[in-house]
């Protein structure tokens, strides 16, 4: 397997407090992580270091060999935790832009997705439920023929069955040889469809380990594994 993303030595503060702290992982192509930990641990400091939306103090980040920088945001496709699109625009405008701004991006994939979901390309974003909006951003998210695709908190409004179709549609509009990372609180959903698990706590790593090597050190769960872990 070629490694994809290579992170080491990664310190962030805000002001005197310490977001991360000596973090260091490496993640290879194909695979698909889980990033965990409590509220404040870091997860949203960390994902926005690797695609390029907070400058590293230190330590380094290499996407495909690249520091983070101009060539790997045309590697990396990323969905906040909070809505990207607001306002009174269409599906269809967002369709729009994305086939603009993004050269990788398949616009069928996207438009197939949006009609398993109900959703319509006339809809407009400001009318929708949460739900419904993350719904449409991990779509145009995952409609790209990215190497790594990183989602930070994409569930936190959408009902479980519907979760569960959301999925099924991001694994099936990936290729083989892209990762993506998952940031989530949603543990017990997402694990069948894990490799790997990133535990952070206090802005340090607890651990990186797979997940079939998590079950089989503790004959757990990964969301039993979490609740020891963090309770």
């Amino acid at each position: 397997m070629t490694m994809l993303l290579e992170c080491k030595d990664l310190n962030h503060k805000y002001g005197k407090k310490t977001a991360l702290e000596d973090i260091s992982f490496c993640v290879e192509s194909g695979k698909i992580i889980g990033i965990f930990g409590p509220n404040g641990c870091g997860k949203t400091t960390l994902i926005k270091k690797i695609v390029g939306l907070l400058q590293n103090e230190n330590g380094s980040i290499l996407i495909d060999g690249e520091p983070v920088g101009e060539k790997t945001k045309a590697m990396v496709s990323y969905s906040p935790d909070r809505p990207a699109f607001k306002g009174d625009r269409k599906v269809s405008d967002l369709l729009d832009f994305y086939e603009l701004m993004y050269d990788d991006f398949d616009r069928v994939s996207a438009e197939s997705a949006f009609a398993e979901l109900g959703i319509k390309t006339d809809d407009h974003i400001g009318k929708m439920s949460k739900g419904t909006g993350e719904k449409v951003q991990i779509i145009l998210v995952m409609s790209r023929k990215a190497k790594l695709y990183v989602l930070d908190e994409p569930f936190s409004g959408i009902d479980p069955v519907a979760r569960e179709t959301v999925i099924k549609i991001m694994l099936k509009n990936m290729s083989e040889d892209a990762s993506l990372i998952l940031s989530t609180h949603h543990i017990q959903e997402t694990e069948q469809i894990l490799d790997e698990a990133i535990f952070l706590k206090d802005g340090k790593l607890i651990f990186h380990k797979s997940v079939e090597e998590l079950r089989e050190e503790s004959s757990h769960s990964l969301n039993e594994a979490y609740l020891e872990v963090f309770r």
